[in-house]
Parts: structure tokens; sequence; C-alpha cells
């Protein structure tokens, strides 16, 4: 076995993992930092398909800031088991049985699935970050331009809903 091999078997196993403590974590707080940690085996993937743009905006957006704006809301929750409401079994019996036809639904496209022609790869730099920015600057600038100015429009007003009012008494 080769190292990308090695490395991708223990980058599975260690989201797979991370995931299933994810779910069976008892506290709130834990299972977003397993999250994280799960993002972080995803970013591993990305670079041995060696889409390093990919791996770097997963760690930055989603590992960095969409799991700590997910701690603040779980941390400022104040989630305690006695103000828990009780929960149906019906309502349990409903998720068991979409639990169940949902894996149907996997198992039945696993086995339909061509093995053989699993993975088409043209070349190895398409997630390239120099790639990606060429490509970008140069077939893609007018609307590249469009949403910079989108983006720059929605800051103002989020400047301008947020300034306060000093005429208000």
């Amino acid at each position: 076995m080769n190292i990308t091999t090695i490395l991708f078997i223990l980058l599975s196993v260690m989201a797979i993992g991370s995931a299933v403590m994810m779910i069976s974590s008892k506290s709130p707080v834990h299972s977003v930092l397993w999250l994280v940690v799960v993002f972080f085996a995803i970013s591993g993937h990305y670079i041995l398909l060696n889409a390093q743009f990919l791996a770097i905006v997963n760690i930055i957006v989603y590992a960095g800031a969409i799991m700590v704006l997910f701690l603040f809301v779980v941390m400022l929750m104040n989630l305690n088991a006695e103000t828990e409401p009780i929960k149906n079994y019906r309502l349990q019996l409903v998720g068991i049985v979409a639990g169940g036809l949902l894996l149907l639904v996997i198992i039945s496209a696993i086995m339909k699935m061509d093995v053989e022609h699993l993975v088409q790869t043209k070349d190895g730099d398409a997630g390239l970050i120099k790639v990606l920015g060429m490509n970008l600057f140069k077939n893609y600038v007018l609307p590249f331009e469009i949403s910079s100015v989108l983006f720059l429009s929605a800051m103002i007003g989020a400047v301008v809903i947020g300034k306060k009012d000093e005429n208000v008494n």
C-alpha cells in the first residue's frame, strides 16, 4: 500500500469515528467539537484529491466560522434535561421508519452503481488555487465583479441598519 491509500484510510476512519461520536455524544458542546474534527478529516480528503482551495475554505469557513457560531448558539441556549419536553413515541417511530427507508434507498443506489467507472479524472491540477484563479479571472470576470459589488452593497446596508439613530429620544 502506498502513502496515499494509508492516509485515505486514516482520514476515513477519523471522519467516521468522529461522526459517530458527534451523534452519540450527550453534550451538545461535545457534538459541535466532534463535528469540527469531521470537517478537518474532510479537508484532509480534499488535500488528497489535490483540491487545496476547497480544503482551505472548508477549514476557514466551516470548521472556523460556522462551528464557532454553532458553539455560541448552543452555549447560549442553556440546554437542561429538566426543561426538555417529553418525547412522543409516535414521532420516534416515524423517525425510525424514515431512517430505514433512507437506508433502503442508499443500499439500492449502491447496488446499481457501476464500480468499474466510479471516478473519471482528467488531470491532477483541476483543484489547484492557481488554476481556479486563472479560470475565475479569464472566463468569469463579469460575474465575479458583479458579485463583489453585491457584497459591497450588502456590507454598506448592514452598517446602515446596524448604526444607531442619534435623533431617537
